[in-house]
């Protein structure tokens, strides 16, 4: 583990904390849904990469108390995004999954970012592109440290 607590590695993490907020505003203000919180929209990611999952394994991925989630997914429910259905092992339990049109909606929005992106990404020089390419990894790992 590196010590990052001085001199030019703490500035180093200042900055990257500050572009990534910065940037991630931005993005966010791309949705195609003005409709759903960026809860609600993180939530659904989650179930895109996950398949499904119960209220309480939402709750714990998305750093929320169990009875937020519970509100949280009804209202997903409310609005077609998501579906309740009986855990295949646990009756007191549901599994939630994600609707076709949630699918749909997320994929619009994954196209609509992109592009804001790479329109962006468009201004950089050869250099800078390569570097960010090659720092994409690291950044993905940093959010799901």
């Amino acid at each position: 583990m590196h010590d990052l607590s001085h001199g030019d590695d703490a500035a180093a993490v200042n900055d990257i904390r500050s572009a990534v907020m910065r940037l991630g505003r931005r993005l966010k203000h791309q949705r195609v849904d003005e409709s759903l919180s960026p809860t609600e929209m993180s939530v659904l990611g989650t179930l895109a990469r996950c398949g499904q999952a119960t209220p309480g394994e939402l709750a714990r991925r998305e750093h929320v108390q169990p009875p937020s989630m519970t509100r949280i997914v009804a209202l997903l429910e409310a609005k077609g995004l998501v579906t309740l259905e009986p855990h295949p092992d646990d009756r007191r339990q549901k599994v939630v999954r994600q609707t076709e049109e949630a699918e749909a909606m997320l994929e619009e929005s994954r196209r609509k970012r992109n592009a804001f992106l790479a329109g962006l990404a468009a201004e950089l020089t050869e250099d800078e592109w390569a570097k960010l390419r090659a720092a994409a990894p690291v950044l993905e790992k940093l959010a799901h440290l």
